[in-house]
């Protein structure tokens, strides 16, 4: 078996052309036959075992491209998932055009927030795998989803998912639901996540960018709570311990991201990562495919529970 991808398109309704495109990357375990249409095209067939397979969508930060995930995406696929991962260059904030997960401001406001999703990407994304061509056709779970989002990605994800009835798990890492005051919320305020299945939240010890928005947010960062902590207690319920907080020791907002890009995004309000970044790579790999194993194929507790004793981890919360 080894990792193959190829590339798919959807179309963001309400978006404007030319910005109404995303463009998917989909990893997948494929089973190489040495035919002659593989050497021609360079696109090998799908691994049929175990299929169909289940689908997780990597769901990126603001003007964080999606080869910053391949990573992820490979090491997913490689565990027998099919992994994608989407550029989708739209509106940002105050007019400015770049890679967004796609926040729709008007849904988190007051008057509308928990009555629909905060995200147009995700269903418009879902809807096109359903349409795909080639060597995964027929081969994905459509129904048995789960998403991973970093950074504002993983904000509109805990906004959004139980929208999303495909959705049975969801990931995320540098990530709160802390909303801004400019939406018209009390300062400090923590929303409730809009999730209904279990939730695998995940932090850097060192996020000197979370820290860089505590204005943002009518607060001051030398004095107040971690909000990925508060999201973690105050905006998501109980589940009997499916619920997991995990703390990377050492790890930085960009823990999750390789390479990173100094060119974009906000890498230059980050602290410096004082563990190496390619251990808390592997580190995460391991316990978000454990994660997603219990959630979408059904397996025991026993592999996350072992990745869970790596000791780069700082802290680990369940409810």
């Amino acid at each position: 078996m080894s990792v193959r991808s190829v590339w798919w398109a959807a179309t963001i309704p309400g978006a404007d052309k030319p910005f109404d495109t995303a463009h998917l990357r989909v990893f997948y375990p494929s089973k190489p036959t040495g035919s002659d249409a593989e050497r021609l095209s360079g696109v090998f067939p799908a691994d049929p075992a175990h299929a169909p397979h289940p689908v997780v969508l990597i769901v990126s930060g603001v003007n964080v491209g999606q080869e910053a995930y391949r990573w992820l995406a490979v090491e997913l696929a490689a565990r027998g998932f099919v992994a994608v991962t989407y550029d989708w260059v739209g509106e940002l904030f105050g007019g400015l055009k770049g890679i967004t997960p796609g926040v729709e401001l008007a849904a988190a406001k007051p008057d509308a927030y928990g009555t629909r999703a905060t995200t147009p990407s995700v269903p418009a994304v879902i809807a096109a795998l359903r349409t795909m061509t080639g060597p995964v056709e027929g081969l994905l779970d459509l129904d048995n989803v789960a998403l991973i989002g970093h950074s504002a990605g993983g904000t509109v994800i805990l906004q959004s998912a139980r929208f999303f009835p495909e959705v049975r798990a969801v990931a995320a890492y540098g990530t709160h639901t802390m909303v801004a005051t400019m939406l018209g919320w009390p300062a400090g305020t923590v929303l409730p996540a809009q999730v209904d299945c279990p939730v695998l939240l995940m932090n850097g010890e060192n996020d000197g960018v979370i820290n860089g928005s505590a204005d943002r947010y009518g607060e001051d960062a030398a004095t107040r709570r971690d909000p990925i902590s508060r999201t973690f207690d105050e905006a998501l319920p109980a589940a009997s311990g499916a619920n997991v907080q995990v703390t990377f020791g050492g790890a930085n907002h960009f823990g999750i991201v390789h390479p990173v890009d100094d060119t974009a995004a906000r890498a230059f309000l980050d602290a410096e990562a004082t563990t190496d970044p390619a251990a808390t790579r592997a580190a995460l790999v391991d316990i978000t495919a454990a994660f997603l194993d219990i959630h979408l194929r059904g397996a025991s507790g026993d592999a996350l529970d072992k990745a869970l004793q790596n000791p780069d981890i700082a802290g680990i919360r369940r409810r």
